[in-house]
């Protein structure tokens, strides 16, 4: 839970049963956090970096990547 201390905003101390809650479901989530922490920098790419050729690749990387799932 946040608070707000002299107009800016804390984040409140986590209590040692979310810590360990925390924990567990990240070390049983491992490949959901790199594919959530991936989706995450490719928007960002995209969003903020991405020329046009930059995104014209990506359109086949991603016609490409489709074909694969369809089968």
């Amino acid at each position: 839970m946040d608070y707000f201390k002299g107009g800016r905003k804390i984040m409140a101390e986590l209590s040692e049963a979310r810590k360990r809650a925390n924990k567990k479901w990240n070390d049983a989530n491992k490949d959901k956090q790199r594919m959530y922490a991936a989706r995450s920098q490719a928007k960002k790419f995209i969003r903020e970096f991405a020329q046009e050729e930059d995104l014209q690749l990506l359109e086949e990387m991603i016609v490409e990547r489709r074909e694969v799932l369809r089968k």
